[in-house]
């Protein structure tokens, strides 16, 4: 019959990405999503809503999942983020002898639970009935281990990896580049006011470029109109995968400063690629990244970059890119994945 898997998870990059990392351990897989991938469509899928504010999805949600559940007869299903995705994958199927696989993804621990009692009640009823909890950080599994205090479930250390593209190593050019999604979350409206400081200096040699949309991209561009940086900012908006590691590999720094964060698979591209990378003080950042040895921890500004010669970079981006063959690639995440549905007996 084969090894089957059963993947649940809302419509993201990181659901599709994940399904073709494990896709080859498996004779068959099944997703359960929201809505579908047009740029990249996964066969088959299974469409359900995962919203709360349909109190009729605790019906009809449920017992769709259970139904698929009955006729594909999965070896492992493996849900994706700590939420409503988790909550009625877990009441559709806890009572059935499978082992469930649970992913955190970051806010869906490190937020979330802190929003509301119901939330947090929510995330330890999805910890406690998983058989294996993973996180991208050893910070976030110390945080996943918070809210299972009997110590049910297995917490597996693990991010996604990422793919090695060397075809797109180029020489590098004065850029500074941030490509995280436009919401608050994400700072990049403190990226630009950064920006301008070193642009105010006189020294500045440096354009931005800021990749990615997102709620808050009119305002982000009204403000570089405001601080007169028209000229230095360019907004290259949603780009496909090599267009991103293009200009990873052009650029000299990148700049990534949310409020919290988990281990992004932008910063281990970043890290690859050799950009300079200045990050936010997170504890998930500091896995990664000493601050001034092979990076450094954004403050208030990053007019430091200016005294930065081209032998420091070099000898980062050395560091850096052992670093991610080390523990950073996918098919280190595709090891550690399937050794832990190997113990799972699948």
């Amino acid at each position: 019959m084969g090894k089957k898997l059963l993947l649940i998870g809302n419509h993201s990059i990181h659901v599709n990405n994940y399904y073709h990392l494990v896709k080859p351990y498996f004779d068959e897989v099944l997703l359960i999503t929201n809505k579908s991938n047009e740029k990249s469509p996964i066969e088959p899928v299974e469409f359900v809503d995962f919203s709360y504010k349909k109190i009729s999805n605790f019906f009809y949600t449920i017992k769709k999942i259970r139904s698929v559940f009955h006729e594909f007869k999965p070896d492992v299903v493996h849900v994706h983020q700590v939420n409503s995705v988790a909550l009625f994958s877990i009441l559709a199927l806890k009572s059935f002898k499978v082992p469930i696989v649970l992913t955190a993804w970051g806010s869906d621990i490190l937020l979330s639970p802190k929003k509301s009692f119901i939330l947090r009640q929510i995330v330890k009823y999805c910890l406690k009935n998983a058989d294996v909890v993973t996180a991208d950080a050893e910070y976030l599994g110390q945080e996943v281990l918070k809210y299972m205090p009997s110590k049910k479930s297995k917490v597996v250390i693990a991010n996604f990896g990422m793919e090695l593209h060397d075809e797109f190593f180029t020489q590098k050019e004065n850029i500074i580049y941030s490509n995280r999604l436009h919401k608050p979350l994400y700072n990049i409206d403190e990226i630009i006011r950064a920006f301008k400081k070193l642009e105010d200096t006189g020294r500045n040699t440096y354009r931005l470029v800021i990749a990615a949309t997102g709620e808050e991209t009119e305002n982000l561009k009204k403000l570089v109109t405001d601080l007169k940086l028209n000229d230095k900012v360019t907004f290259v908006g949603w780009l496909s995968l090599a267009e991103n590691l293009k200009w990873y590999a052009k650029s000299k720094f990148y700049v990534s400063i949310p409020d919290s964060d988990a281990t992004s698979i932008s910063l281990l591209e970043a890290m690859y690629y050799g950009c300079y990378p200045i990050v936010s003080s997170l504890p998930a950042k500091r896995e990664w990244i000493s601050d001034r040895v092979n990076g450094a921890y954004y403050k208030s500004d990053f007019n430091f970059i200016l005294d930065k010669d081209q032998k420091i970079l070099d000898r980062v981006a050395e560091i850096n890119k052992h670093v991610i063959l080390k523990k950073g690639t996918v098919k280190v995440a595709y090891n550690k994945f399937t050794n832990m549905y190997k113990e799972l007996g699948v």
